[in-house]
């Protein structure tokens, strides 16, 4: 599973031009679901954007957390973030699940994060999206959680 998390002090999300999601202080989460992922690898992901320290303390240095800031998720599905864009001109998708099969495990992610007490807004699931962002920082960092399985 591929999150790419950015540390914001706002975002929303769009679908049909309704907003679907919007928090305050927290992160915006995009997932994208790859081929072996399973429930285990979502729900690690959740336990990582939950605990990863990406806020600044008084002293200016990242060593606060979600709980500790009262803060927020804006979790965003994106199958792009599986793309291969190594051979040719146009991305290749091989890597991403498919929807049947992404679906589940974006909604265990979501799920996962609000058993740890944190509050969460979602996109729509393969909806056309447009999301808004105030990219504190800015500060955006990759997650690769890789199943490992024996």
């Amino acid at each position: 599973m591929r999150l790419v998390i950015q540390r914001v002090s706002q975002a929303s999300v769009e679908a049909d031009g309704e907003v679907v999601g919007r928090i305050g202080l927290g992160m915006l989460v995009l997932v994208g679901a790859e081929t072996g992922d399973d429930v285990a690898t979502a729900e690690e992901a959740a336990r990582k954007v939950a605990a990863v320290r990406i806020f600044e303390d008084a002293a200016g240095k990242m060593n606060l957390g979600l709980a500790e800031i009262g803060g927020s998720v804006l979790a965003v599905s994106q199958f792009t973030l599986a793309a291969d864009l190594s051979k040719g001109r146009r991305p290749g998708f091989d890597r991403a699940l498919p929807g049947s099969e992404a679906l589940p495990l974006y909604l265990r992610f979501v799920e996962a994060l609000r058993a740890q007490g944190v509050t969460v807004e979602t996109g729509v699931f393969a909806a056309e999206m447009r999301v808004s962002l105030v990219n504190e920082g800015p500060a955006t960092f990759v997650l690769d959680v890789v199943n490992r399985k024996p």
